[in-house]
């Protein structure tokens, strides 16, 4: 049988072109204007609504003319911070992230700001092992941008375990992941 050179860089291309795809879909990445507007000042209310009291449930007040506005979500930031297991090393992707990270914590409408940056795990392990992994990982973050400019005063490292779970499934790599929001203790 003869060989069909363009038929063989055609399967080698798109080959080559899914697992790029692939590898995309699974990496989260993240830029730094991104991240500045997520965590920048809420968007002032519009003015044609009016601030009233209207006893009863969001139905019936939307009913009454009432508008009901939700109440603002806790400021937090989901970073996408891979770790080899069982460990708290930073995988490249990781770094990726945080640089950008970084370059929004040192603008000006973040310099100022205190973040916590919470770690959290899956509940493989004892309760005890996944606290210290958790805190030993939110402080490889710190760490990180802190060698990246980010003032190390305004950094909080926690680490939290398996206590607080993302995903229903206890054992989810959903629930592997590092966590910032803005301190407002």
């Amino acid at each position: 049988m003869r060989k069909q050179p363009g038929f063989t860089a055609f399967v080698a291309l798109t080959g080559a072109l899914v697992l790029t795809m692939a590898n995309m879909a699974g990496a989260q990445t993240y830029k730094a204007d991104d991240i500045v507007k997520h965590f920048g000042p809420a968007v002032a209310p519009k003015p044609a609504i009016t601030r009233g009291l209207c006893v009863g449930t969001e139905a019936e007040c939307a009913r009454a003319g009432q508008v009901v506005e939700p109440a603002k979500p806790v400021s937090a930031f989901d970073l996408v911070v891979k770790f080899k297991y069982n460990s708290d090393e930073l995988e490249p992707e990781a770094k990726l992230n945080l640089d950008e990270f970084a370059k929004a914590l040192k603008t000006p409408q973040l310099a100022k700001q205190t973040f916590m940056v919470e770690g959290h795990t899956d509940a493989a392990g004892s309760a005890a092992y996944n606290l210290n992994l958790s805190q030993r990982r939110a402080q490889a973050v710190v760490r990180y941008l802190g060698g990246h400019g980010v003032k190390a005063s305004n950094l909080v490292a926690k680490g939290y375990g398996q206590s607080k779970p993302i995903a229903a499934d206890p054992l989810s790599g959903d629930n592997r992941r590092v966590e910032t929001r803005l301190r407002t203790e």
